[in-house]
């Protein structure tokens, strides 16, 4: 099977791109190893070369969205001043949410609460919402304040991306969000 590998580049990457697409097309819960392998044009046994079963692959796939938005907090961090910045921090992950809702609704599954990787990946999130606002999470109240913060992201997109919630008319999402944001932790960054 090295032909397989070698014609594929990076096998790994290969059947991560495949489950990306197939988690926001049929969902998690329909994926199989089998589909993945298809999807990526490579034998049944393939995946097993990378991943032990179902659920690691899924972790795989939730850690590279943990990383994603990650990284669109650190740029969004950087694009905003001090006033708009805790706003832009949670728009940035939210829209992420929304772009992703398959994944998304992957990262906040079970089977992120019980795998290690994808439980360090989402807390490495908590870590880049501290950076962005310059919060210490040696503090017992930075810790809180930025897993507040990341809970409010986890429930607004889960309320928006499935449709729970919406903009009141004439509204947008930014600005629901801003209001949402400005309303449950007051005024940022604090005197």
């Amino acid at each position: 099977m090295k032909g397989a590998a070698y014609h594929h580049g990076d096998l790994r990457a290969s059947l991560l791109r495949s489950a990306l697409e197939l988690v926001e097309t049929t969902g998690s819960d329909q994926l199989s190893l089998r589909s993945v392998a298809r999807a990526a044009g490579v034998s049944p046994n393939a995946p097993y070369r990378h991943y032990a079963d179902k659920d690691d692959l899924l972790a795989a796939v939730a850690v590279h969205g943990f990383q994603q938005v990650g990284a669109r907090i650190a740029a969004a961090a950087a694009q905003a001043g001090p006033d708009d910045r805790l706003v832009r921090v949670v728009s940035a992950a939210i829209h992420y949410a929304m772009a992703n809702p398959g994944l998304f609704h992957l990262m906040v599954s079970r089977v992120c609460g019980t795998n290690a990787a994808a439980r360090a990946a989402a807390r490495d999130v908590v870590v880049a919402v501290a950076e962005a606002l310059e919060v210490d999470l040696g503090e017992p109240q930075g810790e809180a304040l930025c897993t507040g913060i990341w809970a409010v992201v986890q429930g607004m997109s889960v309320l928006l991306v499935d449709g729970a919630l919406k903009p009141h008319e004439g509204q947008d999402v930014d600005e629901l969000i801003g209001s949402v944001v400005r309303a449950t932790f007051g005024t940022w960054p604090r005197p």
